[in-house]
Order: structure tokens, then C-alpha cells, then sequence
């Protein structure tokens, strides 16, 4: 189990990180969305995609969601990604 401070194992921080990481609703097919967004759109196209994203989850963490670590979560995820992204230029 995952564990987000000091090794202690919280469940919910499990459930939160596959919720940003690869939530269901994104990989319920056969191909993740993402990758799908990738493809169509290329290596431009994914990187604009993935600051859009983590601005749009930035700017709504205090407001949508209860729990605003998620929201922060995944804008740090798209980050991340918008990185391994430009390391393949």
C-alpha cells in the first residue's frame, strides 16, 4: 500500500493517487485517453493539453472539490507528464 508520510499506510491515499493517476473513467477501454489524446494530437499538442490541465485543476482546487489535494494532485500530475513529455524532444 501506498503510503504518503513517514510509512504510514493510509488507505485513502492509495484510493487518491489511482484516482489521479489513472482514474477509471479514463482507462475503463482498451487505450488510456491520454494516449489517445497523444496520438491524435502529437508531442505540441499533448504538451498544451497537459498545461491546460494543470492550470484548469490548479485555479478550481479551493472551489469544486471538496478535497482540494486531489485537485492539486492531478495538476502536478499533468506537470509531470507535460515533463516526460518534453524529455522525448
Amino acid at each position: 500500500m501506498e503510503t504518503n508520510n513517514g510509512g504510514y499506510k493510509d488507505p485513502k491515499w492509495s484510493d487518491l493517487k489511482e484516482s489521479v493517476n489513472h482514474p477509471y473513467h479514463y482507462t475503463a477501454g482498451q487505450y488510456e485517453v491520454i494516449d489517445i489524446i497523444y496520438d491524435q494530437l502529437g508531442i505540441n499538442g499533448i504538451r498544451g493539453f497537459c498545461l491546460g490541465n494543470a492550470i484548469k485543476y490548479i485555479c478550481r482546487a479551493q472551489k469544486k472539490s471538496k478535497d482540494e489535494r486531489q485537485d492539486l494532485e492531478k495538476a502536478v500530475w499533468y506537470l509531470n507528464h507535460y515533463l516526460e513529455v518534453l524529455g522525448e524532444k
